[in-house]
């Protein structure tokens, strides 16, 4: 599981760069606190300076507010005066500041683009940025009408990336027969597959996300009739088809497919895409570990979501009427090597391990949640990708606490996919024995498989004797971390809190591993 603290705008700093994307924090006074915050944005104080009023900001007006008593950030085009939210911040003053009287919108996307800034800074809201005068052109603009240029599989002209990109520019069409409605996305792009495409059909709304490499190409449109829950996706890898068939509810025949909707037809960078989120039921709730459950959740049957591996999902409840967003990483219901899913997890379901924290805001009402009940679950991202590890000869996995979720399905897949591999080892922190997550599993794991190893490392162990104590070290790691032969082809997966991960990556540096060998999962 990767699990943060929810944050309205990314820490980074020197720490947060070596850590290939993690963060760094700083701790908080008393009473401030991410509920401490939110009570206040409650209490009917003016944040903003304006009485309330929202001002049209230029340019030369935002550079006037960049000091710590007088301090305002633009995002996404929005003007915020987040003086008050200095001490909230759990990247501390320092990270806020390097966005002051600035546009903030590439700091806050390097690394949080998904937190709901605009929920939490919604009292500290000044007003928009002053649109700057755009010299006339002499391009002349399409005459087809918007409707036509848009759902005849065309894209906009000034959605095409660039000339090079043209010829790769993905599209779409559509037929029908009495009974059923088929739309067909030609990505031009070998290699697709079900992780590739993620489908959401939501009150006559159809909302097709195809990724391609960095790039998305999104189909979204509301359907001229209405079609039943199921829905069919069908992959053709070789030529890179994706057909989605929708079955209609009245076997009438259709003159148009339907109305464009926000961002119909744009083909863009992966992050520069909004997430998408869907209402999942929790169906079932099991103990891992006195701190730690299994939540089963079912997505809708009119949704196609099959989350790669290494990547994760964002959760989002509102909490004192605050959208919380979380990101936490699928894992397997087992961690045999020879699993295979039942079909009560046929990609119909995402399982989550989670650490519920007592006096945490998020976590508490999640683990309050009744078998039933519903939570929005977001579209998956990641930057881990199959080809690091197909070829490999080693894999050594660093986890620390439920840094473990993203090797889960991680071990099921190199351990059943990648012919070439030797040896695969796992050095777990944990504070006490009872803390360990699957230690049954994993110790399982390892007599049945000759290729795998595990150790545990303790560092509040209750008894002498125990094993291993200690925690992460550069000469745990140069014991550990051993090719199996020389100049084997190797990766390092690392992941944990932030600290964690930032001494695991620097120690493996200071060992002489590249940048290429080790991968740490971070959101």
């Amino acid at each position: 599981m990767l699990n943060v603290p929810a944050q309205a705008f990314p820490a980074s700093g020197s720490q947060q760069r070596a850590a290939a994307g993690g963060r760094s924090k700083v701790p908080l006074k008393p009473g401030r606190s991410l509920m401490d915050w939110i009570r206040l944005t409650k209490s009917g104080k003016d944040l903003t300076g304006l009485k309330g009023r929202l001002i049209e900001v230029t340019e030369e007006e935002l550079a006037k507010h960049s000091k710590k008593d007088d301090c305002w950030i633009c995002i996404r085009g929005l003007v915020y005066n987040v003086t008050s939210y200095m001490e909230y911040h759990p990247g501390g003053e320092d990270e806020l500041m390097r966005a002051a009287g600035t546009d903030g919108t590439d700091l806050f996307d390097q690394v949080h683009r998904w937190v709901n800034y605009e929920s939490m800074l919604k009292e500290c809201l000044v007003g928009r940025m002053a649109l700057k005068p755009v010299a006339a052109t002499t391009e002349t603009c399409c005459t087809l009408p918007e409707e036509k240029k848009l759902l005849n599989g065309m894209l906009p002209k000034n959605k095409v990336l660039d000339t090079s990109s043209k010829d790769l520019t993905p599209s779409y069409d559509w037929f029908q027969t009495d009974h059923l409605v088929t739309v067909v996305i030609y990505t031009k792009q070998k290699g697709m597959n079900s992780e590739m495409v993620i489908v959401d059909h939501q009150d006559g709304r159809l909302r097709v996300d195809s990724i391609l490499r960095d790039y998305s190409y999104l189909l979204h449109i509301e359907l001229s009739y209405a079609v039943q829950e199921d829905i069919t996706v069908h992959i053709a890898e070789k030529v890179g088809k994706v057909e989605i068939v929708l079955k209609k509810k009245d076997n009438i025949p259709w003159s148009k497919l339907g109305q464009p909707l926000e961002s119909h037809s744009s083909f863009i960078k992966c992050t520069d895409r909004g997430l998408c989120y869907r209402r999942c039921k929790l169906i079932s709730k099991t103990e891992v570990t006195h701190d730690t459950k299994l939540f089963c959740l079912m997505l809708p049957q009119s949704t196609h979501l099959q989350v790669p591996v290494g990547h994760h999902v964002y959760l989002k409840q509102i909490i004192a009427g605050t959208e919380i967003v979380k990101p936490y990483t699928p894992v397997s219901c087992s961690l045999k090597s020879d699993f295979k899913e039942p079909s009560h997890y046929d990609g119909t379901h995402l399982i989550l391990m989670i650490k519920i924290y007592p006096n945490g805001l998020f976590t508490p009402e999640l683990d309050h949640l009744q078998i039933g009940d519903y939570i929005s679950v977001s579209n998956s991202e990641g930057s881990f990708k199959k080809s690091q590890v197909q070829t490999l000869e080693d894999l050594f996995l660093l986890a620390a606490g439920t840094g473990f979720t993203p090797m889960v399905k991680l071990l099921n897949y190199v351990l059943t996919n990648v012919c070439s591999l030797r040896t695969v080892k796992l050095m777990f922190f944990n504070k006490t024995e009872d803390d360990i997550l699957w230690r049954n599993q994993l110790e399982q794991l390892a007599l049945k498989d000759k290729r795998f190893e595990v150790q545990f490392i303790l560092s509040e162990p209750k008894k002498e004797g125990t094993g291993k104590q200690g925690k992460i070290s550069s000469s745990l790691l140069s014991e550990f971390v051993k090719r199996s032969k020389k100049d084997s082809k190797i990766l390092i997966c690392v992941c944990g809190p932030a600290p964690f991960t930032e001494q695991g990556i620097q120690f493996l540096q200071n060992l002489g591993y590249s940048k290429e060998e080790v991968h740490s999962f971070t959101a």
